[in-house]
Formats: C-alpha cells, structure tokens, sequence
C-alpha cells in the first residue's frame, strides 16, 4: 500500500507512541525516515514511515540499537519483527502488530498478535487491554483522515471472528436455572464488538444468553418478548440522541414487565438522566454494565 495519508510529526507521535523530539532525532541522526513535502513546502509523513515506525519502535523495544537499525533495509527490520515473540514483550509491541496488520490488511499478522496476546494476557486481557484501546486509536486515526473503511473493516472482522469462537466454546459451561438475558442493539446501531465481548462475559459465567446483534427494531420487541421471556434485557447505544428522542426510545421500552430487568448501556441516555421505570437501570459503559451481573 503506497503512502497516502499524511501524518505531521505530532500525529505519528500519538499513532506509534514515539515522542516527536525522539523522531526529529532519528531522522537527523540516523535518517531512519525522510519526510515529503507539500508544493508548498510543509512537512508531512505517509503510511510507509507509519508503518516504518511501527517496526523500528518494536525492533528498538526489543534490545535492538537505533544505530543498528538504522544499517537496516525496510526488508531486513519487518522480516525481523515477524520473527520476534510478542509473548516476552508489553502491550505496546501487540499494538504495533495490530497496527501493521490493519495497514496492510494482513490477516496473519493479526492472528501472530492476536494469540500470543491471549498467550501471555489470557482472552479477556487482551479484548480490555490491548482490543479495545486499539479501536479508540484508530478513533483518532479517522479523526485524522489517515484510515480508510477497508481497514477498519477488516480489523473489526478479525476481531469479531475471535469473539464469536469464545462464545462458542463458553456454550458449554451454561448453569441449570441460569438467568436468560436477551442482548441486542437497536435501530441504528452496527458497533457490536463490545456486545459481543459481554455476550462471551455472561456466557462464561454460566447465564443463558439470547443475542440478536445489531439494529434490532423496536417495533418488534413485543414478539420477541414473548418467544424468548428473558429475566433481563440488555441494550448498548452508542449513537447520540436527543432528549426528545431519548424519551421515545424510553417509551418503546416500556412494554417489558415490571418483574423483567432492563439494562442499558448510554453514555449520552445516563448523561441525560432521563425518567426511569424503577426496573430499568442505566450504565455510562458496557464495562460498567457488565460488572451488574
């Protein structure tokens, strides 16, 4: 993938977690990377310098001197990432990883992060520590015009893969007389992954579990209610609302049974504080949620 977004010396100091005084040295010192300019002589860096960063800092991490690296070819230094073991390394060399492998859509990259992440920091780990940190890092990357929706797709996917293979070997370990708690996104909603992740959660803690997944309507919560009759219903929204819409979203919720538990999951609903039915509950978060059970 040729350099296409453009990075300043700051950016590349939040995406690769080198400090930019460390970056104008190696790039003085030891032309580890050359910056491009724009026509009107601005200085900006790519996705090869990202890229090259990446594996430099994990090369650097690892015990390598700046000035040996430096001596490197690009081949040479990722030939020698890919042949270090993240399992001896910190969270920042999986990061890394990731980050190449959603660079360059590089499926077995992922998965040589991925599991010896898990290695080292058991499942559950990994989606706190270094999963989910790593989409609000590429929260930045949009903010910054520097991704594209192929990546984030892609990343998404790798993960999403993962957390359905633990939920299907969580399966196993439901309770006799266990909670049914019926787990959905409504209207609008497609970011399933920390639904997912609660999904696995609950399972493994012995809860039947029903999960719908993403955009579930409203309207067709009565039928659902009645095939299913779980104990608790939990939502995740994560699309802001306003205080009108806020209500009528409340309002549709109000069929459920008084004896049912309905838990939602808003940073935008719980700071709006609206008026609740005394079995509904709200969560900033869906860590904060997942701590009810």
């Amino acid at each position: 993938m040729g350099i296409v977004a453009k990075y300043s010396i700051k950016e590349l100091e939040v995406l690769t977690g080198i400090r930019a005084a460390t970056l104008r040295m190696w790039e003085k010192r030891y032309q580890i990377i050359r910056p491009l300019r724009t026509q009107t002589n601005i200085r900006y860096y790519g996705n090869e310098h990202l890229k090259l960063l990446l594996n430099v800092n994990v090369l650097n991490r690892n015990g390598i001197k700046i000035s040996h690296i430096a001596k490197m070819s690009t081949e040479e230094i990722t030939d020698k990432v890919k042949d270090l073991s993240f399992v001896k390394t910190g969270d920042d060399d999986l990061f890394d990883g990731l980050m190449l492998s959603m660079i360059d859509l590089d499926e077995t990259l992922f998965h040589q992060a991925f599991y010896k992440a898990v290695a080292r920091l058991g499942f559950e780990d990994t989606i706190n520590r270094i999963i989910f940190p790593f989409f609000n890092r590429i929260g930045i990357m949009w903010q910054i015009d520097s991704i594209n929706p192929a990546q984030e797709h892609f990343i998404s996917n790798m993960v999403r893969q993962k957390l359905i293979a633990a939920i299907d070997n969580a399966t196993t370990k439901i309770n006799a007389g266990a909670k049914k708690v019926l787990l959905f996104l409504p209207e609008s909603e497609l970011h399933e992954l920390g639904m997912l992740f609660l999904n696995y959660l609950l399972k493994n803690k012995g809860y039947r579990t029903i999960y719908l997944g993403q955009a579930v309507p409203l309207t067709d919560l009565p039928r659902i209610l009645e095939i299913s009759d779980p104990d608790v219903l939990v939502l995740n929204v994560s699309n802001s609302m306003s205080m009108g819409d806020i209500t009528s979203f409340i309002n549709k919720l109000r069929i459920v049974d008084s004896s049912k538990k309905v838990f939602i999951a808003s940073a935008g609903i719980y700071e709006a504080e609206p008026l609740l039915p005394a079995n509904f509950k709200l969560f900033e978060t869906l860590k904060a949620l997942a701590a009810e059970f």
